[in-house]
């Protein structure tokens, strides 16, 4: 009996798999509900139509929907494939018909594993990068959600009360925040005045407390008018900053469980050696690459898959030209890119590799992105070695 290839089209309810032997004929095509009995007996029934020869799982899922399919695989000691569904998606207009279709999807994905051989299996993380995936996704959600409350908060204040807008900047004053939980109006922060809003504010432990109460009540000097719609308007304001408040509480306790977890991973002490490199990024860093270097073989596989290493686009007589590739980690580029540009202001050697790349007419991105590129290969260096980052001075310096 000839080796066999499953492809799989992962769903959120329902997956679709489609096995077929070695010369591309169907040996088995059925759709599947995302339970683990299900699961199960899928598997046992390929293994059993392969009779004891060796069965090659592909799948366009690494995680997600998938999760249980290939958690249930491994478990097996099955060989799993992963192939993105952009990959799929261009390859799929190579076979005959213009449908689409699980069936088809998951004929495509087996066909392509049988085919190919620069397919990367899937590994399982370890538990500390599994978790730190979790912690910093939610971390980045809830960014994004104090950024648009934030935007949205002095949206509604400006329309109202613009001076009070204009007067704090609400991204980083937490003592503004607290204010307008309760006073959000100019006549409601005249009738406190600035030495009870003072006291008000140092009751509820904000440290700059004289400073804030003095810019609000100098705001609420300001205007006298109100403006139509304000009482509502003023509600929204209090919700909107006791939600920024709470965002931020949960911030911070996320950020606590982050440290904690990744302190506990072998590379923390290397990772967090590098200049630019904090807790926060280092723990994207083992978030994005599942905990263990060694599976992309090399720096340059990892800087392939960071965007960090260009691709040549030539044709005819153009050769030479080199771009960014369009497939690549953004969260993994953006730990390199955010951890060079701040390296490229505290850290020595790296300010001096920025300068001189500025110095060859470098733009500022190409400069930080050259510089990236060359940290990556000394982050590299460092795990493989099992170092920690450290900058050496001149052997002739007497500093």
């Amino acid at each position: 009996m000839p080796e066999l290839w499953a492809g799989t089209d992962a769903g959120k309810a329902e997956h679709h798999c489609t096995v077929i032997d070695a010369n591309g004929t169907r040996r088995l095509s059925r759709r599947v509900a995302n339970e683990e009995s299900a699961l199960l007996t899928l598997i046992t029934d390929v293994l059993e139509l392969s009779d004891g020869d060796p069965v090659t799982w592909a799948i366009d899922l690494n995680a997600g929907g998938a999760a249980l399919m290939i958690a249930l695989l491994t478990d097996n000691g099955q060989s799993v494939l992963y192939i993105p569904g952009r990959t799929i998606y261009h390859a799929s207009g190579s076979y005959r018909g213009d449908g689409k279709s699980d069936a088809k999807d998951a004929f495509v994905i087996a066909d392509q594993a049988r085919m190919r051989r620069d397919l990367q299996p899937v590994r399982n993380s370890d538990e500390i990068a599994v978790d730190l995936r979790i912690l910093t996704a939610r971390r980045m959600d809830l960014a994004a959600d104090r950024t648009r409350t934030i935007n949205r908060l002095r949206a509604q204040l400006l329309e109202y009360f613009p001076a009070l807008e204009r007067a704090f900047d609400y991204k980083s004053s937490k003592g503004a925040l607290v204010l307008l939980t309760s006073y959000q109006t100019p006549a409601a922060l005249r009738r406190i005045g600035e030495s009870r809003l003072a006291a008000w504010l140092k009751n509820r432990s904000v440290r700059s407390g004289k400073h804030v109460a003095a810019r609000a009540v100098e705001a609420a000097k300001a205007q006298h008018v109100t403006v139509a719609g304000e009482k509502l308007a003023a509600a929204v304001v209090a919700k909107l900053a006791r939600e920024v408040t709470a965002l931020d509480e949960e911030l911070s306790e996320t950020d606590a469980l982050i440290e904690s977890r990744f302190r506990e991973h072998p590379y923390a002490e290397m990772l967090l050696s590098m200049p630019g490199m904090g807790l926060v990024l280092g723990a994207e860093l083992i978030a994005c690459t599942g905990g263990d270097m060694s599976v992309f073989g090399s720096s340059d596989r990892l800087a392939g898959v960071a965007g960090l290493a260009p691709v040549p686009k030539d044709s005819g007589r153009i050769s030479g030209n080199m771009r960014r590739p369009r497939r690549y980690c953004r969260r993994l580029m953006r730990v390199f890119y955010l951890s060079a540009q701040v390296a490229a202001q505290h850290c020595p050697a790296s300010m001096a590799f920025y300068q001189r790349k500025r110095a060859e007419k470098k733009t500022h991105k190409q400069a930080v992105i050259a510089l990236a590129r060359r940290r990556l290969n000394v982050l590299w260096a460092l795990l493989r070695d099992g170092r920690t980052f450290e900058i050496r001075r001149p052997i002739n310096s007497l500093a």
